[in-house]
Parts: structure tokens; C-alpha cells; sequence
């Protein structure tokens, strides 16, 4: 499956995006989805992941309560709806599917296909 990521910008703290990634493809609603993202000099890092159905979901700490992960997969599409953003929320944002269903990984390397990441920049 190839991913796309978009919907990337800049951001006044407090501010609100929608990031989106488009996936090809008969298969999407097979794979788990998640978004990871890495800030200059650190690894990257788990945001959220989707189960297949898009009925269970799970969040990093530090988006918990601001950030929604949704999908569509009519659409081929997951989503993330970050609101109240910080400064600290500013990296390149990737998507990325897991062939293996019944996981919800949180580590990176587990996941089987990356979309090309979208920058997301918080800043007055």
C-alpha cells in the first residue's frame, strides 16, 4: 500500500489542523493505522493508532484529550485532528499501516508502510 500524507502547516498555539493520509489500494481497511512524528534531533515518536474498523483507538500522553485519530475507509483515509496546539507538537507528521491486525503497535519498526511525512509547525 502507498500512503500519502497531507494537510501539513503553520500554526498559532492554541490553533487547530487536520492532517490527512490517503492510502492506494484495495486493502486499507485490513491494516492498522498510525501516525508517528519526529522533531529535529529526536526519534520519532508515536502519536496515535486506529484499529482496522477504526472502533478502537489509542494515544500518546502528551496528545491525549487535544488529538483525534479517525478513518474512513470507504475512503481509503485516516485522519488526525489536532487541536490546542503547542509548540512542542512541531515535526514532520507520517502515517503509517501495519499488516498485523489484532496489534496496535506503538514502535515504528513494526509498522510495514510509511507515507512521506508533512510538516506541522507551531508558532506565533
Amino acid at each position: 500500500v502507498q500512503l500519502q500524507a497531507s494537510g501539513g502547516g503553520l500554526v498559532q498555539p492554541g490553533g487547530s489542523l487536520r492532517l490527512s493520509c490517503a492510502a492506494s489500494g484495495r486493502t486499507f481497511s485490513t491494516y492498522v493505522m498510525g501516525w508517528f512524528r519526529q522533531a529535529p534531533g529526536k526519534e520519532r515518536e508515536f502519536v496515535a493508532v486506529i484499529s482496522v474498523g477504526g472502533g478502537s483507538t489509542a494515544y500518546a500522553d502528551s496528545v491525549k484529550g487535544r488529538f483525534t485519530i479517525s478513518r474512513d475507509n470507504a475512503k481509503n483515509t485516516v485522519y488526525l485532528q489536532m487541536n490546542s496546539l503547542k509548540p512542542e507538537d512541531t515535526a514532520v507528521y507520517y502515517c503509517a499501516a501495519d499488516a498485523r491486525p489484532l496489534y496496535y503497535s506503538t514502535k515504528p519498526y513494526e509498522y510495514d508502510y510509511w507515507g512521506q511525512g508533512t510538516q506541522v509547525t507551531v508558532s506565533s
